[in-house]
């Protein structure tokens, strides 16, 4: 009887330990899915992540390799990459209708500007996002103009912070040549999402930190050019008085670029 007892214990054990591999794996797998199949519907570009692990015992989990590519028409391999992420969840909510997670952070991505002085990548990024979800920066949006904003299991997501941003901005435009420079972008807090019985999606989510970022990072990149730019300076010659009426009306274009649709 004994070992009868001994043997039936191991083998629950086993099926245990079965169940919490397989909900371990099956959530990893999903949450990738989930992401590389919406995200390219919001950004309307190449966007993945290549790996989610999640200890379904503590809640804390990890990303790694997010990759979203750049907008047709620009030469940068991608508009965004970062190395890793982190994230902690509720694990009690973990198989509940709303999954609470209590942060995301992601730590240290890095974004490519481009323009030519009339038009820029991330601006366009940005306008393919306000397209498929709406154009609020804080909140999700009420009425997504895609299916794929709907979709999803629901989410609270109670911090979510982004920090060490850096921002490669390259000019590359007549008259004024190429110049580039990187530089910081200010960190990200934004507000508690999703705290309602509706929550929110991974798509929601995904967007609003995404529309930040970029804004933040636009505003960064304006700086720069104008820096870069400033008193006929590119690449280490001086353009001459014949030209710095042409940088100027440049320079004030790019502002008016810029400014536009914030």
């Amino acid at each position: 009887m004994k070992k009868f007892v001994v043997r039936l214990l191991i083998v629950l054990l086993v099926l245990i330990l079965l169940a919490v591999l397989g909900v371990h794996f099956f959530l990893d797998g999903a949450i990738k899915k989930g992401f590389n199949t919406v995200g390219p519907k919001i950004t309307k570009v190449d966007t993945r992540i290549d790996a989610v692990s999640l200890s379904i015992m503590s809640g804390s989990g990890k990303m790694k390799g997010l990759f979203i590519g750049n907008p047709e028409g620009y030469k940068s391999p991608s508009a965004m990459q970062v190395g890793s992420s982190s994230f902690a969840v509720q694990p009690g909510s973990l198989l509940s209708d709303k999954v609470v997670v209590k942060s995301v952070r992601i730590e240290g991505p890095e974004l490519n500007l481009e323009t030519d002085l009339k038009s820029i990548n991330l601006k366009k990024l940005l306008s393919n996002i306000e397209e498929t979800t709406g154009s609020s920066t804080t909140e999700p949006s009420k009425e997504p103009k895609e299916p794929a904003a709907k979709a999803g299991k629901k989410l609270q997501v109670d911090e979510f912070v982004i920090t060490g941003t850096k921002l490669h901005v390259t000019i590359d435009a007549p008259v004024v040549g190429q110049r580039s420079a990187t530089v910081p972008v200010p960190d990200i807090n934004l507000p508690p999402m999703g705290k309602g019985d509706e929550g929110v999606t991974v798509a929601e989510v995904s967007s609003v930190a995404l529309k930040a970022l970029l804004k933040a990072s636009i505003e960064a990149g304006e700086k720069a050019v104008a820096d870069l730019m400033k008193g006929g300076q590119i690449l280490g010659k001086d353009l001459g008085t014949n030209t710095s009426g042409t940088i100027q009306k440049a320079t004030k274009g790019l502002g008016d670029l810029l400014q536009k649709k914030k």
